[in-house]
């Protein structure tokens, strides 16, 4: 199916048919502004879906990062993480 070509302004007073039509006949859209094409309105696809999954996992793993590097700057104690969860596993 070729995209549909529409201006921004019919995007903005169609935009619940359009997603919806994108959505149930996976109908393909060109935006244009001015008569000029800016962007393409397309169905989200397993390749969309698992580029997401990606970068959420990469954001989570960066916290994780931060967070670590937080807690090793304020770490005192002369006893690491380890050392201290075997003391009270040992009880």
């Amino acid at each position: 199916m070729d995209p549909t070509t529409i201006g921004v302004r019919e995007l903005k007073n169609e935009a619940p048919r359009i997603v919806r039509e994108v959505r149930e006949t996976q109908a393909e859209y060109i935006v244009t502004v001015r008569g000029e094409p800016a962007v393409i309105i397309r169905p989200f696809t397993a390749e969309d879906a698992e580029r997401l999954r990606v970068a959420n996992v990469g954001r989570h793993l960066d916290a994780l990062e931060a967070l670590a590097e937080r807690i090793g700057d304020a770490w005192t104690s002369p006893k690491s993480g380890v050392d201290l969860i075997d003391e009270q596993r040992r009880g």
